[in-house]
């Protein structure tokens, strides 16, 4: 059962955001107010990047005083609506990725979290 769920079945669809031009510090604060690790970045809806605590650990001491442009990841593994639970957990145990931003058209569409992947788990055994 819990093989045929896709990522629509277990995405967050409320995706707390960054833009580029957003200071770091912003961006910090939205990621402890609500308790994530890390927001994609988007211009409009489309997707460009990622930052986490992580980038902004590794920036050192004035990453708060630059722009998410700045540190966030470029390069990022996405996935689509229709892809299957297996895949996206494939991808995160291969990566360690801990987020996984779901696209259509370039658009984000929602994120998976370890959460995400736990819950439905935890919902399906």
């Amino acid at each position: 059962m819990i093989g045929k769920l896709r990522a629509r079945d277990i995405m967050l669809r409320d995706v707390i955001v960054a833009e580029p031009d957003d200071l770091v510090a912003a961006a910090n604060l939205k990621m402890v107010r609500a308790n994530v690790g890390g927001v994609p970045v988007v211009e409009g809806e489309r997707l460009v990047g990622l930052i986490t605590h992580r980038d902004i650990l590794l920036a050192g001491g004035e990453a708060l005083k630059l722009r998410v442009r700045d540190i966030m990841s470029k390069e990022l593994v996405v996935v689509d609506e229709d892809t299957p639970i297996g895949r996206i957990s494939r991808i995160m145990a291969d990566t360690g990725y801990q987020r996984i931003p779901v696209v259509e058209d370039g658009k984000l569409v929602g994120l998976i979290t370890q959460s995400c992947i736990i819950k439905a788990l935890a919902d399906h055994i």
